[in-house]
């Protein structure tokens, strides 16, 4: 686990099953359990929480998350569409093991794509929905600076759905939503490269920079550089 993001151990997904639900019934909003047991496997894979190769057992779960067997299956057979679990006949559910070769090739077809939705979001993008890119950008930085890792994470996420939903094509959405959901599990591992947040953070203001100035050429060239600087931290830890 990166040491500049954590400076106390992670909490278990027990716990933050059966703190997160009074709160959420106190808004009126509660998930579903289906839900809520998918949210919380989901970031404790993306975290490495659970290491890849490490085989999850159902019953361990229900203890773990405090919730029953239908929604911890749900979740898992949602997951494992995602490519995040392996659901192996006779054998259970394994945590998908990374791959650098993997993610080299996650990595060209993003490169490609990602740039394509970076023009399109420069062309069609309004002032405030660039407000809400940059906003969510602001709150990336406040979760580095509070070491917050699973929120870093799912800040990234979004602010790349903003930029998929300004590009206004639903088919390359949801092409990048899969690309994002494979990656998180080696960004995570390319945290610990040194330096490579403060990299982020800048690649970031690139982008909405020629968001801004709704410049198509220069919006494609900064989302790439930012998907290519994600191959370098990870490469750096071979």
């Amino acid at each position: 686990m990166p040491p500049e993001l954590m400076d106390r151990p992670r909490p278990k997904p027990a716990t933050r099953a059966k703190s997160a639900a009074p709160a959420a019934r106190a808004r009126g909003d509660a998930p579903s359990q289906n839900e809520q047991a998918y949210q919380l496997l989901k970031d404790a894979l993306t975290t490495l929480a659970y290491k890849p190769g490490e085989y999850l057992n159902t019953a361990s779960l229900m203890d773990e998350l405090a919730l029953g067997r239908t929604p911890i299956n749900h979740a898992l057979h949602r997951l494992a569409n995602e490519g995040l679990v392996q659901i192996i006949p006779r054998k259970g559910v394994m945590v998908s093991p990374l791959s650098i070769d993997d993610a080299l090739e996650l990595i060209q077809v993003r490169v490609a794509n990602e740039g394509l939705c970076a023009r399109l979001a420069a062309a069609k993008s309004t002032k405030a929905e660039v407000e809400q890119i940059k906003d969510v950008a602001r709150r990336f930085d406040e979760a580095v600076a509070r070491r917050n890792l699973t929120e870093v994470m799912n800040l990234d996420r979004i602010f790349h759905e903003h930029i998929a939903a300004a590009a206004r094509n639903q088919m390359l959405a949801e092409i990048l939503k899969v690309l994002h959901a494979r990656s998180q599990r080696f960004w995570a591992l390319s945290l610990a490269a040194e330096g490579h947040l403060a990299e982020v953070q800048a690649e970031h203001a690139a982008i909405i920079d020629a968001l801004g100035r709704n410049d198509p050429d220069a919006a494609a060239a900064a989302v790439q550089a930012h998907v290519l600087s994600f191959q370098q931290a990870l490469l750096h830890r071979r």
